[in-house]
């Protein structure tokens, strides 16, 4: 969806399906069947801001948090040797996880009132190319490092982060719409936290990563009860989709407490935020078992790992500070 050049006002808009776009001044403005302003893009954006967007900054720490906290649980406030992974869990991962995702998921995101807002962009068929050359761009040079500077242990599990992320959305496996798949592959968040230890000659702190694997799989059906109606739209069929609404809240609600257990066995403080976040998230969906609800949510679920993040990683560096840990 190209810039156009109008006058200020009156803006001009046009039917598209059930959304209506407004144009104004060079920027388009996307109004989903919800009736919320969800896009605004310039035409002046660049293409590395592009890529920007794309890679969804607000959702980095799901990637660079892992990493992070694997590096503190391995004994290490701070160590050199993860600095290319966290650089590389930044904008190249990202850029790959989501980009692969818009490439193959241009049918449902134009029926997404909520994509080209921070929450996800919504690309144009002429943009497929120049993604995969961003990705290809900012991914190789760091995977080929990684095989000449790290161990074959983590190899291993740096290449099953990969596979997994790259087919949650890419066919032939696209677990993206195999139900109970899209839910359980995205347990591969959770992936640094084994990776990054194993990297700085040290054994992953199984309870955590289990737990987060976990808490992701939960997560990620919860936050996928805003698309269903795009989804059945679209003919992918998501748990979400599958289980609806209810159903959703006692999958994730049983997945978030398997995470609450597991973090209870490394931090009771984690846990009881965990538990504590999840339950009102859970709660309030229950209430009002509609998308629109979940969509309300959204904002909230985003922040949880943020706030979660926050508990683990402040009494970590603490004790890492104090000599308590390890």
């Amino acid at each position: 969806m190209g810039p156009s050049a109008v006058s200020d006002w009156p803006p001009q808009s046009r039917a598209t399906g059930e959304n209506r776009h407004v144009v104004r001044s060079g920027t388009t403005v996307l109004l989903g069947r919800r009736g919320s302003t969800v896009k605004s893009r310039s035409g002046t954006e660049s293409v590395f801001q592009r890529m920007v967007h794309i890679s969804r900054p607000v959702l980095w720490i799901n990637t660079i948090g892992p990493a992070v906290l694997g590096m503190w649980l391995a004994g290490h406030l701070w160590h050199w040797d993860a600095l290319a992974l966290i650089l590389w869990l930044t904008l190249p991962f990202n850029l790959l996880i989501y980009g692969v995702n818009d490439i193959f998921d241009q049918e449902t995101d134009a029926l997404n009132p909520r994509k080209g807002s921070f929450e996800g962009a919504r690309i144009r068929s002429g943009e497929v190319f120049p993604i995969w050359v961003a990705v290809l761009v900012t991914n190789l040079p760091f995977l080929t490092y990684f095989v000449w500077a790290l161990p074959g242990d983590a190899l291993l599990w740096i290449g099953l982060y990969l596979l997994v992320f790259v087919f949650y959305s890419a066919p032939p496996l696209r677990f993206k719409a195999r139900p109970y798949l899209d839910s359980l592959s995205n347990a591969a968040y959770a992936l640094p936290m084994v990776f990054v230890p194993l990297a700085l000659g040290s054994g992953p702190v199984w309870a955590a990563a289990v737990a987060l694997m976990a808490w992701s799989a939960a997560k990620h059906t919860f936050d996928a009860v805003q698309d269903i109606e795009e989804d059945e739209a679209a003919g992918i069929t998501t748990t979400a989709v599958r289980l609806g609404v209810r159903g959703v809240v006692l999958w994730s609600g049983l997945w978030w407490t398997a995470a609450t257990i597991g973090f209870a066995m490394v931090n009771v403080p984690v846990a009881l935020v965990n538990a504590l976040i999840s339950g009102w998230l859970l709660y309030m969906l229950f209430r009002s078992p509609l998308s629109t609800t979940a969509h309300g949510l959204y904002r909230h679920s985003i922040a949880f790992p943020y706030v979660a993040g926050a508990v683990a990683g402040i009494q970590l560096a603490a004790a890492l500070l104090l000599g308590w840990y390890p």
